[in-house]
């Protein structure tokens, strides 16, 4: 299942708005061949002597600020840097120079440290708004120091736009969501998964094989030089934490900063199946999260006074749309796919539970709104799923049988029904890919290899497992971890814990990093929303 796409508060804004060769030797497990390696070599060269020529963004891309846009140049396939090329689209602010810390009125000028890269997560989510980031309090003392640059990877957007299906087929509902499905409705998945990777190949061509986490990797090394920096300052949330630890581990020579914001457990054989049923089990701890605060507020909601109160309060509402579905848009599926957000952030807490009390009271408005379909989205939406498929597919082996996928996430399901199946349908057309799988690079470092770098994880993230985080500091020598416990939301960094933005400032801007990993205090609990309170919903997110 993808994991929402990582802005943290920075998605609320966008929608409310807003070379060289590696390094350090051969990598180890699943060696890169010396092909690719020339061709980053000589696509990096390339890149350097042509720059990116920034200009106005195109309309559908503008917002508030001064962002502007342009193109870098790829290789669609690194081993055959002469062949077929692909453009990856980029956004840039510069960097304000503005001491932000010391008030309005200090003219004193923040001496520009270069740009900082960010990548949101998926795979198939677009940082192309990322550089708005620059307008939010919580950031502004490191957009006074970097140009903040977003970029929409290989097959996201305008960036060689994969796509898997018509989209319009997104809109076709209102849809099921069986926590325990039946025999016949598995063999309905099944064949759908078989359909859905056999339009892939049809609808994007034999060129997908190329759409990797590897291939997104030297992605970034070329868009370095074509940056014009020596070294890459880079913030990866979420899957965006992967294509980082592929870099750091290709590339440790080029790295002069990295903070790796949600981190996806980057161990070879979890990568993606096991970390996936990781997912689904993290995601039942924080469904019982957001039932245990729904309960603390029963006075407001009236949903139950305990978790299981209020879980039956859910099941009443999922009983009801099977057997009418809301405004005949939301069903099952549709309310499923709302309230997976709850996972991700608790911000959407107060107005998903406000939703839930306003149907069993009669009212389906709130409900519909919030978990019905958006036209307007469907493009976008598609065209993630495409990418995240692909990306996912190619990367790594999956489980080819049928039987595998289905008695893995039987016993699962039983302890933790609330994602399980949704999340085997979501990742089945992986067992019926058509073209090569590779082996995961094995991400590792040696003591100084590479820079000291920085992880943030909340100690409850549901779309990216703490462990993960864990695993991720063991392998890159010299990072430091800092962990805000108690907390569950995916994507921290610049977000409302301003212990966490602390320890980001400090090393964004000073290189500055704890002895040892750190812990912060959680952030307040959401409050519960009165109606007709303003929501900002965040960015559509995605991620492993």
């Amino acid at each position: 299942m993808r994991a929402a796409v990582l802005h943290g508060t920075v998605g609320s804004l966008v929608l409310t708005a807003l070379v060289a060769a590696p390094a350090g030797g051969d990598a180890r497990g699943a060696t890169p061949g010396r092909a690719e390696r020339h061709g980053v070599t000589v696509a990096a060269a390339r890149a350097a002597a042509e720059g990116i020529r920034f200009g106005k963004c195109a309309e559908e891309q503008d917002g508030p600020g001064s962002r502007e846009c342009g193109t870098v140049t790829v290789p669609l396939d690194y081993a055959r840097p002469d062949g077929k090329k692909i453009q990856l689209t980029v956004s840039r602010t510069r960097a304000t120079g503005k001491n932000a810390k010391d008030g309005e009125d200090d003219k004193r000028r923040v001496p520009r440290q270069g740009s900082l890269v960010f990548n949101p997560g998926g795979p198939g989510a677009s940082g192309m708004h990322f550089p708005l980031a620059g307008l939010l309090p919580e950031w502004k003392r490191i957009a006074a120091a970097y140009d903040l640059v977003g970029y929409a990877p290989r097959g996201v957007g305008r960036s060689a736009p994969l796509s898997c299906q018509d989209p319009k087929r997104l809109l076709r509902g209102p849809s099921q969501a069986p926590a325990n499905p039946s025999e016949s409705y598995k063999k309905k998945r099944v064949a759908r998964a078989k359909a859905y990777a056999r339009g892939c190949l049809k609808r994007s061509g034999s060129g997908l094989r190329h759409f990797t986490s590897l291939n997104n990797a030297r992605d970034l090394d070329v868009l370095r030089a074509a940056l014009g920096e020596r070294r890459l300052t880079f913030m990866g949330a979420s899957y965006g934490t992967y294509i980082g630890a592929l870099y750091a581990t290709l590339f440790p020579s080029h790295v002069r900063r990295m903070v790796f914001d949600s981190a996806v457990n980057p161990d070879p054989e979890r990568i993606w199946y096991r970390n996936n049923l990781d997912q689904s089990l993290a995601f039942e701890r924080r469904w019982a999260d957001f039932r245990a605060w729904v309960a603390k507020h029963d006075e407001v909601y009236g949903l139950g006074s305990t978790p299981e109160e209020v879980l039956r309060s859910y099941e009443r509402v999922r009983a009801r749309l099977a057997a009418e579905p809301a405004g005949g848009k939301v069903g099952p599926g549709e309310l499923q796919s709302a309230y997976l957000q709850v996972g991700y952030y608790d911000d959407y807490w107060p107005r998903r539970a406000e939703a839930l009390s306003a149907y069993l009271k009669g009212d389906p408005k709130p409900l519909i709104q919030q978990a019905g379909p958006q036209p307007e989205a469907v493009a976008e939406q598609e065209n993630g799923d495409a990418v995240y498929t692909a990306v996912e597919c190619n990367d790594a082996p999956w489980p080819t049988d049928w039987r595998t996928w289905n008695r893995d996430n039987t016993r699962l399901a039983r302890v933790a029904p609330f994602e399980t199946w949704d999340n085997v349908w979501m990742n089945l057309p992986c067992a019926y890919w058509q073209l090569p799988r590779q082996r995961p690079l094995d991400v590792r470092t040696s003591p100084g290899e590479l820079p000291p770098t920085l992880i943030l994880a909340a100690e409850r993230d549901a779309a990216t497992p703490y462990k993960g985080a864990l695993e991720l500091r063991r392998r890159l020598s010299g990072s430091v971890l800092v962990t805000e416990r108690a907390a569950g939301a995916h994507g921290i960094g610049g977000g409302a814990n301003p212990c966490v933005n602390g320890h980001l400032d400090a090393y964004l801007l000073e290189g500055e990093l704890p002895a040892r990993s750190e812990e912060c205090s959680p952030h307040p609990e959401p409050k519960p929303a009165s109606p007709g309170d303003r929501f900002r919903p965040r960015a559509a997110q995605r991620a492993s």
